[in-house]
Parts: C-alpha cells; sequence; structure tokens
C-alpha cells in the first residue's frame, strides 16, 4: 500500500492535478483507497485541513482516507527519534522534525505497516538543516517513491474529459 505525504497533495492541487483541470486524479484516489492501494494518516490530514481551499475541503470530506496512528506505529517512534539524534542535524530540524510536522509520523507509520511511503522529497543525507523523509525511510528501511512512480506502479489512468460546446 502506498502511504501519501501532504506534499504530493499539496503539489498536485497547486500544480499539475488541480481539482478543476485533473478530476480524474481525484477520483483515482477514491479508487485507489476502496481497493487498498493508497491511504495517509491523521496528522497528513490535521496539516491540511488549515488551508481554506479545496484540498482542506477534501481532507475534511475524505476523513477515511487519513489512517490514524497506532501502536505498531508508535512501536517505531523510539527507534525513529534515537536515529534524528545521531545525525548532524540542527537542535531546529530536530525539533521540528520530531515535534511539528507529519513527516516522523509517516516514517513510523510506513515502517510498521509495509508502507511505501510517497513523497516530492529529495534525500540529502547530508542536510542539517531539515531531516528529509527520504534519510529517514532509509534509516529505518522504509521503501519511498514520487507521485508518478505511485501512479505507474499501480497502473493509475486518468481519463480526460472533453467539455461540450455550448
Amino acid at each position: 500500500m502506498y502511504l501519501v505525504d501532504s506534499n504530493v497533495l499539496i503539489e498536485a492541487k497547486n500544480r499539475y492535478y488541480a481539482f478543476d483541470i485533473a478530476p480524474g486524479f481525484w477520483a483515482w484516489l477514491d479508487h485507489a483507497y476502496a481497493n487498498a492501494i493508497v491511504c495517509s494518516i491523521e496528522p497528513v490530514r490535521e496539516e491540511l485541513i488549515h488551508g481554506g481551499d479545496e484540498l482542506s475541503d477534501w481532507a475534511r470530506s475524505h476523513h477515511e482516507f487519513f489512517r490514524p496512528m497506532d501502536d505498531p506505529a508508535t512501536a517505531h517512534f523510539a527507534p525513529l527519534t534515537q536515529w534524528t539524534y545521531t545525525r548532524n542535524y540542527t537542535a531546529a530540524a530536530v525539533q521540528e522534525f520530531l515535534t511539528y510536522a507529519a513527516d516522523f509520523y509517516l516514517v513510523a507509520y510506513a515502517r510498521a505497516h509495509g508502507h511505501v511511503l510517497v513523497t516530492h522529497e529529495q534525500p540529502r543525507p547530508d542536510s542539517r538543516r531539515r531531516v528529509l523523509i527520504p534519510d529517514a525511510c532509509d534509516a529505518m528501511g522504509v521503501t519511498y517513491e514520487n507521485t508518478f512512480s505511485m501512479l505507474r506502479s499501480a497502473r493509475a489512468q486518468l481519463g480526460l474529459q472533453f467539455p461540450t460546446a455550448a
């Protein structure tokens, strides 16, 4: 199963899969969720619902898409936290990762459930100012990929609709 980061949904909404341009992407997400292909977690939903836009409306109306944190995921908090402190990150980067962002929870949840984490972030193992999802995934043995790889692997097809003449 694929576990999507908030940046996947935000980028889709803002650019290439905007609700008014590519409703097929959002319909595919509904289909993929219903068929146990894709989901996200509640901390991602919490990031999205404060946007005051179509995506926040979508996140509010798709509560089931966002799974709650559970005991198997929380079991990975300690090893992920320990790894974070062993790296050369700034204190601010560590605090952001461990306290404010959904990224920490995504990595733990993906590890616990064997999900592939989908994000637009790229690995930067030498980063000091930000803990990036791909680097945390590598440390925890979690597979990650980008939106397009997910869509191809899931064999998604987003059909076009043509407006009728007025």
